[in-house]
């Protein structure tokens, strides 16, 4: 396996091929274990993954404090090579609830202070709102984050589940270096507006969600019953008729990565890294067991023949049920 790098953005940085998303060490996917959390990070930046992606909101803060430990703890040569992206502005309750999105300037600010006091580093190398907030401008939130670039907090602007015009309205205010959206085999919304918009201004994907949470990881079986703390159990591609529906494309997609001689996951991921240079998949490994199986997408190369077959067995729009619960569907840029 090599490492290859990506340009994130035209305006950004040279990225590892795959990032590393965080956010299921913490929050979401039900318990991890920490020490292999932090080994995890470790044996990622061992193999060349630069770009590690959280949340400042997953866990309520336990992801940045955990990314910081395992950052501490790295070797300084792969600290130094380290690139975080955070995202900001979802507000959380005590008990986990969700209330809504802040984007205000001053909130912006006070965000920053506490992930760069939880990560431990001196900037934040992409810094992005997790979902528009309704009520403020995306000029406002873009101009808070371009004043903590000048002042050296922040490295780049980024966004995350933004429509096209969105990101217009954002890039003619600084320049945006990334959006992170989720795209997948069975989540491809962005294919009609917002990837060409991207593309047109020089913005980069990092793409999250290339395993649908592990639903075409090749992993998940009919019968796997969910904890109630597991997002995926209110998740309505993981519910009943589409769930069967949703794991019949699975096999079919398994038929084709048998006959390459890898795993399911391994040709999932590399279908999202043949949508070129400016997609960047996220992987959200939890384990080095699953570290080890992403990255040897790196390794897989599909010709044609390959892509025809993968399109046939998953053409687009084939799964079954919205990425999210309703409620949330309303906040996304792209079905």
């Amino acid at each position: 396996m090599t490492m290859r790098t990506r340009p994130l953005g035209t305006t950004g940085p040279q990225v590892s091929a795959l990032g590393l998303g965080c956010m299921g060490m913490s929050a979401l996917y039900g318990d991890a274990d920490r020490t292999e959390s932090i080994a995890t990070i470790h044996a990622a930046l061992d193999a060349g993954v630069t770009l590690l992606d959280t949340g400042d909101f997953y866990g309520m803060g336990h992801n940045e404090l955990l990314i910081g430990e395992a950052l501490r703890t790295a070797p300084a040569e792969l600290r130094e090579k380290a690139q975080v992206s955070v995202k900001f502005g979802a507000l959380r309750g005590p008990d986990g609830e969700w209330s809504g999105y802040d984007g205000r300037p001053a909130a912006v600010k006070n965000f920053a202070a506490y992930s760069l006091q939880r990560l431990g580093v001196d900037h934040i190398d992409v810094y992005r709102i997790a979902r528009l907030d309704p009520e403020v401008p995306i000029e406002e939130t873009v101009g808070a984050i371009a004043e903590l670039i000048e002042k050296g907090h922040v490295r780049h602007v980024g966004l995350s589940e933004v429509g096209a015009e969105t990101i217009r309205r954002a890039a003619a205010t600084a320049p945006v270096t990334d959006l992170q959206i989720e795209y997948s085999l069975i989540s491809r919304g962005i294919e009609k507006d917002i990837l060409p918009t991207t593309r047109e201004l020089g913005i980069s994907i990092t793409a999250y969600g290339v395993l649908s949470r592990g639903l075409i990881s090749g992993h998940f079986t009919r019968d796997r019953q969910l904890g109630a703390h597991d997002f995926r159990a209110y998740s309505p591609r993981f519910q009943g008729d589409n769930l069967r529906h949703n794991l019949d494309l699975v096999d079919a997609l398994r038929k084709i990565a048998e006959r390459k001689g890898v795993s399911v996951a391994q040709i999932a991921i590399a279908w999202v890294l043949s949508r070129g240079e400016d997609v960047v998949p996220l992987v959200g490994a939890r384990t080095r067991e699953r570290l080890t199986e992403s990255l040897g997408a790196l390794d897989v190369t599909l010709d044609a023949a390959d892509l025809t077959a993968i399109e046939e067995a998953v053409p687009p729009g084939a799964a079954a049920g919205d990425r999210y619960p309703a409620p949330q569907m309303a906040h996304l840029g792209t079905e």
